[in-house]
């Protein structure tokens, strides 16, 4: 028997550090893990020994003779990654038990002479609390946590879908830090926009590290994409999870059809949302304002549209997975063009597009009402938003087609078509990319201040990603404090507790 890994995967590689064999790829050092969907086990060489399970911070490994119903289907998914000669592990596997370990490295130690740092991280969600852990557990540093929000948590509160309660849970590891007896936690303190400056941070902590993320929701570039009903599609997930910047009363859902524009995993979570059975979220974490909404809302249809083909979609394999097996919702391929229809066809087993072989396909007729009884989700791919029609509110949305223009009648527009990084105060800001520059971490131009998570490297998926990214990050601050090149702070911790108590709201 071996283990799988299923859906929930954060790809965070925790359970690549504990596998004893190294059945877990791609690692960290393969040139694939910055861009895989998930890690997979591969089963021949799976021992069966469940610290992978143990270890999995969003418990997303079973082992394989439990998998029930859809997540059968990681199990062969597991073994075909390791049938491809694409992705045979870059280091071969040498036993017959135990793998050959590399050297120890120590690249966390700080002279024994150097004294504790203070090091300040802005934000809290899963990028701040991986430097934050690392920082804690590998250094005597003392750690301000500082937060706009009220509440800690950052993407995985507020920014993971309710009814993914095993993604959220990646929370629950960070929770002990939180109240650590080297962490000082400031929340509802504003960095930037009339609160604290980067320069005042600067002045009391011998280094800060931003994990700010990228708060602003692409936009379409579409005549009409303001008008009341056409909105962020993270908006209303964060509207879902009781967001505080977004009023309860943000979401009407006043028609039977909503488009979601873009097809990413924001995307699939959104109509998920729309479309389910507001019992079956009755146990998960979601507002209540929004559960009272979605059962007086009136969607009963989703339209994902796509402007490039199946093969090219956004969402990973896994969630569309997971979305084919929705109680009481039917998927549908809009067959509009041939294209679409001939990239299903044709693609090999491995591919995004083969997960859609068993879906439905027709020519839908968008002049006619949403479809009466089962929820469904239809996907509309080779097509594109040219203008969100309506008066006072969204009432359809003209998009392109094989054929020319349609117009699909909705009450609802959400956009899922990415997100950005937003200048702060002090810091410089590449406008192309939406991040900020700097090299491993080191802010450009700016001694003491580091960056980690999408305000680093730009809006990407996997909430795991981040720890990768962060052991970079505190390792280029490491390196600079044994260096000497960080600069010394002017004022105590002290006085900053009473800066902070004066700038939070």
């Amino acid at each position: 028997m071996a283990f799988a890994i299923t859906q929930t995967c954060c790809s965070d590689a925790t359970c690549v550090s504990v596998c004893p064999v190294n059945c877990i790829h791609p690692t960290p050092e393969e040139r694939a893990f910055g861009s895989t969907e998930m890690l997979h086990i591969d089963p021949k060489s799976c021992i069966d020994c469940g610290a992978c399970a143990d270890a999995c911070p969003v418990d997303a490994i079973f082992p394989v003779e439990r998998l029930t119903g859809g997540q059968r289907e990681y199990a062969r998914l597991n073994a075909a990654y390791y049938e491809s000669e694409d992705h045979q592990p870059e280091q071969p596997v040498r036993g017959p038990v135990i793998h050959d370990w590399g050297a120890p490295s120590f690249d966390r130690v700080l002279p024994p002479d150097f004294g504790p740092l203070r090091v300040a991280v802005v934000g809290t969600g899963p990028a701040g609390m991986y430097a934050a852990r690392d920082l804690l557990l590998h250094t005597p540093a003392e750690v301000t946590l500082i937060d706009r929000l009220p509440v800690a948590g950052g993407l995985v509160r507020y920014g993971v879908a309710p009814d993914h309660p095993s993604t959220k849970k990646a929370g629950e590891s960070f929770a002990r830090f939180l109240t650590h007896p080297r962490v000082r936690l400031c929340l509802g303190l504003e960095v930037g926009d009339g609160g604290m400056t980067a320069d005042e941070l600067a002045a009391h902590h011998d280094a800060v590290i931003y994990a700010v993320g990228a708060p602003e929701a692409r936009r379409l570039g579409v005549p009409g994409e303001d008008r009341p009903g056409s909105v962020a599609a993270s908006e209303f997930v964060a509207w879902c999870n009781g967001h505080p910047d977004v009023a309860p009363d943000a979401f009407e859902l006043p028609a039977d059809r909503a488009v979601v524009v873009g097809n990413g995993n924001v995307a699939l979570d959104a109509a998920r949302l729309l479309v389910s059975d507001p019992a079956t979220l009755q146990g998960t974490p979601i507002a209540s304002h929004a559960l009272a909404g979605l059962r007086r809302g009136k969607v009963r249809e989703v339209v994902v549209l796509g402007r490039r083909g199946p093969q090219h979609a956004a969402y990973t394999r896994p969630e569309l997975l997971a979305l084919k097996h929705l109680s009481g919702v039917d998927l549908l391929v809009d067959d509009h063009d041939p294209a679409v229809g001939a990239a299903i066809d044709g693609a090999a087993d491995q591919d995004k597009a083969a997960v859609l072989k068993d879906v439905r396909r027709e020519a839908v007729d968008w002049s006619l009402p949403a479809a009466d009884g089962r929820r469904r989700i239809v996907f509309r791919f080779l097509s594109a938003p040219a203008e969100v029609r309506g008066e006072e509110s969204v009432r359809a949305v003209r998009v392109t087609g094989a054929a020319g223009e349609t117009e699909i009648p909705a009450g609802t527009v959400l956009r899922a078509v990415g997100h950005r990084g937003t200048p702060l105060d002090g810091l410089p800001f590449d406008e192309s990319t939406g991040t900020v520059p700097n090299d491993r971490g080191r802010v450009t131009g700016r001694p003491g201040a580091y960056v980690v998570g999408w305000i680093k490297r730009g809006a990407s998926i996997g909430i795991g990603a981040n720890r990768v990214c962060a052991t970079e990050t505190v390792g280029s601050l490491l390196d600079d404090a044994a260096s000497g090149r960080l600069p010394a702070p002017t004022g105590s911790a002290r006085s900053f507790r009473r800066l902070a108590r004066r700038r939070g709201r």
